[in-house]
């Protein structure tokens, strides 16, 4: 697996390019701001971008503006963000362009090695891999709409998890249920977010987009 990382702390930046190093990983660049990065992805054409949020000049968006980018101009990046604490709108910015291959952690996730391991391996493998954090506080902010109203808290849980970016044995396995009860969950969430099997979407997608977008609303 070739890597990228976007980190202007450089303590953090090396820190982290000796830890994929030390698993066997080929971090190929490292770079300080968002244009290098992009810079270094258009060189090496990595397998993963490893982007901080906040980057110079402004120390806002940086970060999460390039991962976009990079996705644009290279479809196929797989693309982890990373960030000191949550930001909501980013993660939802980033995963409305597409959920393949994208995760957002929060960057203390990085000292719990196996987590961050397992979380850029999710996300390399084209799958989705968001902080349990970001979701639990984007969780607080879904009873506005009524079709989340609809879900029975076993439901709720499901498509948090769901959101967290984990497969169906996943789920089962975090919860102590079957296989066959997590489909069953699904399916019952699909019915009341109102997601038809006719639908041209992924419906999984779908309700993990809803979930997010919802959570960006503003309170009333």
């Amino acid at each position: 697996m070739r890597i990228v990382i976007a980190e202007d702390d450089p303590l953090l930046r090396e820190g982290l390019a000796l830890l994929l190093r030390a698993e066997g990983l080929d971090v190929v660049a490292t770079a300080d701001t968002a244009e290098s990065v992009l810079a270094a992805i258009d060189e090496h054409a990595p397998d993963v971008a490893i982007l901080d949020v906040r980057m110079p000049p402004t120390h806002t968006d940086e970060g999460v503006r390039a991962a976009v980018e990079a996705r644009r101009r290279h479809p196929g990046l797989a693309v982890l963000v990373l960030s000191a604490y949550v930001e909501q709108s980013f993660a939802t910015d980033l995963l409305t362009g597409g959920v393949g291959g994208l995760g957002y952690l929060l960057k203390e996730r990085v000292g719990r090695v196996e987590e961050f391991m397992d979380a850029l391996g999710r996300v390399a493998g084209g799958g989705t891999a968001i902080d349990p954090e970001v979701v639990a506080q984007l969780f607080t902010r879904t009873r506005q709409d009524t079709r989340m109203e609809r879900l029975s808290p076993r439901e709720r849980e499901v498509l948090a998890l769901m959101a967290e970016g984990l497969g169906n044995s996943a789920i089962a396995g975090r919860l102590v249920v079957t296989d066959g009860a997590v489909h069953k969950h699904i399916r019952s969430i699909f019915a009341k977010l109102d997601l038809s099997p006719a639908d041209q979407v992924d419906r999984r997608v779908a309700a993990v987009l809803h979930y997010l977008e919802n959570a960006r609303a503003p309170r009333h």
